[in-house]
């Protein structure tokens, strides 16, 4: 327990996003064996459209960093037609970080961030695969409620699994 107290104190957290973020976000991806290669490119095309756009990019970004190098990621966004609903598209963190409390922390700090911009709910989706049950159990941890689950959603046997928070 001291060391994950330990390794959480050396995190640092920035919302503003780096060219360099390709590279960081593509090695967090990568290295935690959940993601195809195709929903990798689709990270990177949400971060290049922050890198371009800026503020006025639908995407936020929340990287957690260690001595200057990012190893987690979220990237939310509040959902079209709602008042006060965002969808978390991704939280990741690095393999080599995993089980640290990092992960846990960086979506409390998201929610956070979503509760000043307004936010009064948050929906994560995750796959309904074996692989994902860690990330299911993760979700039910830090307080999401398994709202929904579309059957077959992503290819036979492979449900789609909308959970949902309410913050304040």
């Amino acid at each position: 327990m001291v060391k994950n107290m330990k390794l959480k104190s050396l995190i640092e957290y920035r919302e503003e996003v780096k060219k360099s973020d390709l590279q960081s976000i593509t090695e967090i991806l990568e290295s935690s064996g959940f993601f195809y290669s195709y929903e990798v490119d689709v990270a990177l095309e949400l971060l290049e459209d922050r890198l371009e756009k800026g503020k006025n990019s639908q995407y936020n970004f929340l990287f957690g960093e260690i001595d200057g190098k990012a190893v987690a990621f979220t990237c939310f966004v509040r959902i079209e037609c709602t008042v006060s609903s965002y969808d978390i598209y991704w939280i990741a963190t690095h393999n080599d970080f995993r089980g640290k409390g990092i992960g846990q922390n960086l979506l409390q700090r998201t929610e956070n961030i979503v509760h000043d911009l307004g936010g009064t709910r948050i929906y994560i989706e995750t796959a309904g695969r074996e692989l994902y049950k860690p990330t299911q159990a993760f979700y039910a941890r830090c307080g999401y409620i398994q709202e929904a689950v579309l059957k077959d959603f992503y290819s036979e046997g492979d449900d789609k699994i909308i959970n949902v928070k309410v913050i304040e």
